[in-house]
Protein backbone atom coordinates (compact mmCIF):
# COMPACT_ATOMS: atom_id res chain seq x y z
CA UNK A 1 0.00 0.00 0.00
CA UNK A 2 1.76 2.87 -1.12
CA UNK A 3 1.14 6.25 0.66
CA UNK A 4 0.16 9.22 -0.84
CA UNK A 5 2.09 12.73 -1.54
CA UNK A 6 1.02 15.13 1.11
CA UNK A 7 1.17 17.86 -1.60
CA UNK A 8 -1.68 15.54 -2.94
CA UNK A 9 -4.29 15.64 0.02
CA UNK A 10 -4.07 19.05 -0.03
CA UNK A 11 -7.10 21.14 -0.16
CA UNK A 12 -7.33 22.47 -3.80
CA UNK A 13 -6.71 25.93 -3.62
CA UNK A 14 -10.11 28.20 -4.42
CA UNK A 15 -10.10 29.69 -7.99
CA UNK A 16 -10.21 33.42 -7.62
CA UNK A 17 -13.52 34.78 -8.95
CA UNK A 18 -12.58 37.63 -11.79
CA UNK A 19 -14.47 40.52 -11.40
CA UNK A 20 -17.76 41.28 -13.55
CA UNK A 21 -17.38 43.26 -16.03
CA UNK A 22 -19.73 46.36 -15.27
CA UNK A 23 -20.87 48.48 -18.37
CA UNK A 24 -18.52 51.15 -17.22
CA UNK A 25 -15.73 48.94 -17.47
CA UNK A 26 -16.72 47.47 -20.85
CA UNK A 27 -17.23 51.12 -22.56
CA UNK A 28 -13.69 51.95 -20.70
CA UNK A 29 -11.94 48.73 -22.37
CA UNK A 30 -13.35 49.19 -25.28
CA UNK A 31 -12.60 52.85 -26.07
CA UNK A 32 -8.77 52.26 -24.97
CA UNK A 33 -8.76 50.13 -27.87
CA UNK A 34 -7.59 53.15 -30.02
CA UNK A 35 -4.69 54.88 -28.38
CA UNK A 36 -4.94 57.66 -31.06
CA UNK A 37 -8.52 58.65 -29.25
CA UNK A 38 -7.04 57.86 -25.78
CA UNK A 39 -4.29 60.48 -26.47
CA UNK A 40 -7.11 62.82 -27.58
CA UNK A 41 -9.01 62.24 -24.61
CA UNK A 42 -6.00 63.24 -22.57
CA UNK A 43 -5.37 66.39 -24.65
CA UNK A 44 -8.84 67.62 -24.25
CA UNK A 45 -9.15 67.01 -20.38
CA UNK A 46 -5.37 69.24 -20.78
CA UNK A 47 -7.24 71.79 -22.67
CA UNK A 48 -10.54 72.30 -20.47
CA UNK A 49 -8.49 72.62 -17.32
CA UNK A 50 -6.30 75.11 -18.73
CA UNK A 51 -9.38 77.02 -20.12
CA UNK A 52 -11.21 76.16 -16.36
CA UNK A 53 -7.60 77.52 -14.20
CA UNK A 54 -7.02 80.17 -16.93
CA UNK A 55 -6.82 83.22 -14.25
CA UNK A 56 -4.23 81.17 -12.03
CA UNK A 57 -2.06 80.01 -14.72
CA UNK A 58 -1.85 82.50 -17.54
CA UNK A 59 1.08 84.33 -17.03
CA UNK A 60 -0.44 88.03 -17.65
CA UNK A 61 -4.19 89.31 -17.63
CA UNK A 62 -4.21 89.79 -21.64
CA UNK A 63 -7.29 92.90 -20.75
CA UNK A 64 -5.71 94.61 -17.88
CA UNK A 65 -4.61 97.92 -18.82
CA UNK A 66 -2.69 98.01 -16.07
CA UNK A 67 -0.20 95.40 -16.81
CA UNK A 68 -0.40 95.90 -20.79
CA UNK A 69 1.85 98.35 -22.67
CA UNK A 70 1.23 99.84 -26.09
CA UNK A 71 5.30 99.42 -26.41
CA UNK A 72 5.37 95.74 -26.29
CA UNK A 73 2.98 95.38 -29.29
CA UNK A 74 3.92 92.69 -32.57
CA UNK A 75 6.91 91.53 -30.52
CA UNK A 76 8.45 88.03 -31.74
CA UNK A 77 7.69 84.98 -29.62
CA UNK A 78 10.73 84.75 -27.19
CA UNK A 79 10.94 88.79 -27.05
CA UNK A 80 11.23 90.30 -23.36
CA UNK A 81 9.66 92.99 -21.89
CA UNK A 82 11.11 96.68 -20.83
CA UNK A 83 10.43 94.61 -17.14
CA UNK A 84 11.97 91.58 -18.13
CA UNK A 85 9.42 89.31 -18.75
CA UNK A 86 9.45 86.51 -21.53
CA UNK A 87 6.76 86.62 -24.34
CA UNK A 88 6.92 82.84 -25.18
CA UNK A 89 4.35 83.19 -28.34
CA UNK A 90 5.00 86.92 -29.00
CA UNK A 91 2.27 89.74 -28.74
CA UNK A 92 -0.76 90.80 -30.48
CA UNK A 93 -0.83 94.42 -32.08
CA UNK A 94 -2.14 95.65 -28.49
CA UNK A 95 0.75 94.21 -26.53
CA UNK A 96 -0.91 91.25 -25.09
CA UNK A 97 0.94 88.70 -24.41
CA UNK A 98 -0.38 86.21 -27.20
CA UNK A 99 -0.03 82.97 -24.51
CA UNK A 100 -1.90 84.80 -22.11
CA UNK A 101 -4.51 85.73 -24.49
CA UNK A 102 -4.94 81.88 -25.88
CA UNK A 103 -5.51 80.56 -22.63
CA UNK A 104 -8.28 82.92 -22.12
CA UNK A 105 -9.69 82.99 -25.37
CA UNK A 106 -9.64 79.35 -24.77
CA UNK A 107 -12.04 79.54 -22.38
CA UNK A 108 -14.39 81.62 -23.84
CA UNK A 109 -15.05 79.31 -27.06
CA UNK A 110 -15.26 75.99 -24.82
CA UNK A 111 -17.52 78.61 -22.90
CA UNK A 112 -19.69 79.36 -25.90
CA UNK A 113 -19.63 75.95 -27.17
CA UNK A 114 -20.61 74.06 -24.32
CA UNK A 115 -23.60 76.10 -22.69
CA UNK A 116 -25.08 76.48 -26.46
CA UNK A 117 -24.29 72.44 -27.10
CA UNK A 118 -26.36 71.86 -23.78
CA UNK A 119 -29.18 74.14 -24.24
CA UNK A 120 -29.36 72.95 -28.33
CA UNK A 121 -29.01 69.19 -26.47
CA UNK A 122 -32.37 69.83 -24.30
CA UNK A 123 -34.29 72.10 -27.19
CA UNK A 124 -33.61 69.27 -29.61
CA UNK A 125 -34.29 66.72 -27.53
CA UNK A 126 -37.65 67.61 -26.40
CA UNK A 127 -38.64 68.59 -30.16
CA UNK A 128 -37.75 65.35 -31.42
CA UNK A 129 -39.20 63.27 -28.16
CA UNK A 130 -42.25 64.78 -29.17
CA UNK A 131 -42.15 64.34 -32.82
CA UNK A 132 -41.71 60.74 -32.58
CA UNK A 133 -44.49 59.95 -29.87
CA UNK A 134 -47.16 61.86 -31.14
CA UNK A 135 -46.30 61.02 -34.82
CA UNK A 136 -49.12 62.13 -36.98
CA UNK A 137 -49.40 65.55 -38.06
CA UNK A 138 -47.44 67.35 -35.44
CA UNK A 139 -44.73 64.93 -36.32
CA UNK A 140 -44.71 65.95 -40.13
CA UNK A 141 -45.52 69.72 -39.20
CA UNK A 142 -42.10 69.53 -36.84
CA UNK A 143 -39.95 67.32 -39.52
CA UNK A 144 -40.46 70.12 -42.07
CA UNK A 145 -39.44 72.64 -40.03
CA UNK A 146 -36.29 70.99 -39.13
CA UNK A 147 -35.89 69.84 -42.85
CA UNK A 148 -36.34 73.29 -43.99
CA UNK A 149 -33.49 74.44 -41.62
CA UNK A 150 -31.29 71.54 -42.44
CA UNK A 151 -31.57 72.59 -45.76
CA UNK A 152 -30.01 76.20 -44.90
CA UNK A 153 -26.00 77.04 -43.81
CA UNK A 154 -25.90 77.04 -39.96
CA UNK A 155 -22.95 79.98 -40.57
CA UNK A 156 -26.05 81.78 -42.50
CA UNK A 157 -28.75 81.61 -39.90
CA UNK A 158 -26.53 82.41 -36.77
CA UNK A 159 -25.32 85.71 -39.24
CA UNK A 160 -28.98 86.71 -39.76
CA UNK A 161 -29.81 86.43 -36.05
CA UNK A 162 -26.39 88.11 -34.84
CA UNK A 163 -27.14 91.26 -37.48
CA UNK A 164 -31.12 91.43 -35.45
CA UNK A 165 -29.66 90.68 -32.06
CA UNK A 166 -26.50 92.02 -32.06
CA UNK A 167 -22.92 91.32 -30.18
CA UNK A 168 -22.75 89.54 -26.53
CA UNK A 169 -21.84 85.60 -25.37
CA UNK A 170 -25.35 85.62 -24.79
CA UNK A 171 -26.70 86.54 -28.07
CA UNK A 172 -24.13 84.32 -29.85
CA UNK A 173 -25.23 81.33 -27.97
CA UNK A 174 -28.62 82.11 -28.88
CA UNK A 175 -27.49 82.01 -32.25
CA UNK A 176 -25.53 78.86 -31.99
CA UNK A 177 -28.55 77.35 -30.49
CA UNK A 178 -31.00 77.94 -33.26
CA UNK A 179 -28.77 77.15 -35.31
CA UNK A 180 -28.06 73.41 -34.12
CA UNK A 181 -30.94 72.33 -32.18
CA UNK A 182 -32.33 70.57 -35.53
CA UNK A 183 -29.85 68.32 -35.92
CA UNK A 184 -30.45 66.89 -32.45
CA UNK A 185 -34.08 66.85 -32.80
CA UNK A 186 -33.89 64.86 -36.13
CA UNK A 187 -31.03 62.36 -34.56
CA UNK A 188 -33.68 61.70 -31.08
CA UNK A 189 -36.64 61.48 -33.18
CA UNK A 190 -34.73 58.54 -35.25
CA UNK A 191 -33.77 56.77 -32.31
CA UNK A 192 -37.33 57.28 -30.82
CA UNK A 193 -38.95 56.28 -33.29
CA UNK A 194 -37.37 52.94 -33.03
CA UNK A 195 -37.81 52.25 -29.73
CA UNK A 196 -41.23 53.33 -29.56
CA UNK A 197 -42.21 49.93 -31.45
CA UNK A 198 -40.58 48.35 -28.46
CA UNK A 199 -42.59 45.97 -26.12
CA UNK A 200 -41.65 47.58 -23.31
CA UNK A 201 -42.57 51.08 -23.92
CA UNK A 202 -46.33 48.86 -24.93
CA UNK A 203 -46.36 47.13 -21.39
CA UNK A 204 -45.65 50.65 -20.10
CA UNK A 205 -48.35 52.05 -22.01
CA UNK A 206 -51.16 48.74 -21.04
CA UNK A 207 -50.20 49.64 -17.36
CA UNK A 208 -51.36 53.20 -17.63
CA UNK A 209 -48.55 54.89 -16.89
CA UNK A 210 -48.63 58.76 -18.15
CA UNK A 211 -47.44 60.06 -21.42
CA UNK A 212 -44.60 61.89 -20.17
CA UNK A 213 -43.17 58.77 -17.48
CA UNK A 214 -43.07 56.67 -20.91
CA UNK A 215 -41.31 59.42 -22.77
CA UNK A 216 -38.64 60.82 -20.36
CA UNK A 217 -38.40 57.51 -18.46
CA UNK A 218 -38.17 54.24 -20.77
CA UNK A 219 -37.97 55.86 -24.28
CA UNK A 220 -35.18 58.82 -23.64
CA UNK A 221 -32.75 56.53 -21.78
CA UNK A 222 -32.22 54.28 -24.81
CA UNK A 223 -31.50 57.59 -26.90
CA UNK A 224 -28.87 59.00 -24.63
CA UNK A 225 -25.69 56.89 -26.66
CA UNK A 226 -26.68 58.89 -29.83
CA UNK A 227 -27.20 62.00 -28.84
CA UNK A 228 -23.84 61.72 -26.50
CA UNK A 229 -22.29 61.28 -29.99
CA UNK A 230 -23.72 64.04 -31.80
CA UNK A 231 -23.33 66.62 -29.23
CA UNK A 232 -19.61 66.06 -28.92
CA UNK A 233 -19.53 66.54 -32.70
CA UNK A 234 -21.61 69.10 -32.60
CA UNK A 235 -19.72 70.90 -29.78
CA UNK A 236 -16.39 71.46 -31.80
CA UNK A 237 -19.20 72.32 -34.85
CA UNK A 238 -20.34 75.25 -32.72
CA UNK A 239 -16.62 76.18 -31.50
CA UNK A 240 -15.26 76.25 -35.32
CA UNK A 241 -18.63 78.69 -36.05
CA UNK A 242 -18.54 80.52 -33.07
CA UNK A 243 -14.52 81.41 -34.37
CA UNK A 244 -15.92 81.92 -37.71
CA UNK A 245 -18.64 84.44 -36.72
CA UNK A 246 -15.47 86.30 -34.46
CA UNK A 247 -13.58 86.45 -37.60
CA UNK A 248 -16.38 88.19 -39.61
CA UNK A 249 -16.63 90.88 -36.41
CA UNK A 250 -20.08 89.50 -36.03
CA UNK A 251 -19.48 87.42 -32.91
CA UNK A 252 -18.18 88.53 -29.60
CA UNK A 253 -17.13 91.87 -28.83
CA UNK A 254 -13.35 93.01 -28.32
CA UNK A 255 -13.55 92.71 -24.38
CA UNK A 256 -14.75 89.18 -24.75
CA UNK A 257 -11.95 87.71 -27.30
CA UNK A 258 -12.14 84.30 -28.11
CA UNK A 259 -10.10 82.26 -30.65
CA UNK A 260 -11.71 83.90 -33.46
CA UNK A 261 -11.28 87.23 -32.62
CA UNK A 262 -7.41 86.65 -31.92
CA UNK A 263 -7.47 85.78 -35.00
CA UNK A 264 -8.75 87.99 -37.01
CA UNK A 265 -7.11 90.50 -35.03
CA UNK A 266 -4.15 89.15 -36.33
CA UNK A 267 -4.63 88.55 -40.20
CA UNK A 268 -4.13 91.66 -40.87
CA UNK A 269 -0.41 91.47 -39.99
CA UNK A 270 0.44 88.28 -41.49
CA UNK A 271 1.54 90.01 -44.70
CA UNK A 272 3.75 91.74 -42.93
CA UNK A 273 5.76 88.93 -41.52
CA UNK A 274 4.42 88.90 -38.20
CA UNK A 275 2.83 85.62 -38.38
CA UNK A 276 2.48 84.57 -34.83
CA UNK A 277 -0.24 86.91 -34.16
CA UNK A 278 -2.83 84.68 -36.04
CA UNK A 279 -1.29 81.71 -36.33
CA UNK A 280 -0.43 80.70 -32.88
CA UNK A 281 -4.82 81.67 -31.92
CA UNK A 282 -5.56 79.07 -34.93
CA UNK A 283 -3.18 75.97 -34.13
CA UNK A 284 -4.60 76.01 -31.03
CA UNK A 285 -8.19 76.53 -31.70
CA UNK A 286 -7.36 73.54 -34.90
CA UNK A 287 -5.90 71.27 -31.82
CA UNK A 288 -9.16 72.07 -29.86
CA UNK A 289 -11.44 71.06 -32.65
CA UNK A 290 -9.84 68.14 -33.40
CA UNK A 291 -9.25 66.37 -30.42
CA UNK A 292 -12.80 67.10 -29.75
CA UNK A 293 -13.50 65.43 -33.31
CA UNK A 294 -11.48 62.53 -32.21
CA UNK A 295 -13.37 62.05 -29.30
CA UNK A 296 -16.03 61.86 -30.64
CA UNK A 297 -15.67 59.39 -33.23
CA UNK A 298 -14.42 56.90 -30.73
CA UNK A 299 -17.71 57.51 -28.84
CA UNK A 300 -19.16 56.09 -31.90
CA UNK A 301 -17.13 53.19 -32.52
CA UNK A 302 -18.34 52.07 -29.06
CA UNK A 303 -21.68 53.31 -28.45
CA UNK A 304 -22.91 51.66 -31.81
CA UNK A 305 -22.80 48.31 -32.18
CA UNK A 306 -22.75 47.82 -35.91
CA UNK A 307 -19.42 49.39 -36.16
CA UNK A 308 -17.59 47.34 -33.60
CA UNK A 309 -15.50 44.48 -35.09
Amino acid sequence: MTSLDPASRADPVPAVPKAAETPLRRFVSDYCDSRLAVGAALLLAVIVLVALLAPWIAPQDPYDLAVVSIFDARQPPGAQSMDGYTFWLGTDGAGRDLLSAIIYGLRISLSVGVASGVIAIIVGMTVGLLAAYAGGRTENLIMRVVDIQLSLPAVLIALILLAILGKGIDKIIIALVIAQWAYYARTVRASALVERRREYVEAAACLGLSHARIVFRHILPNCVAPLIVVGTVQTAHAIALEATLSFLGVGLPQTEPSLGLLISNGFEYMLSGKYWIAVFPGVALLITIVSINMVGDQLRDVLNPRLQK
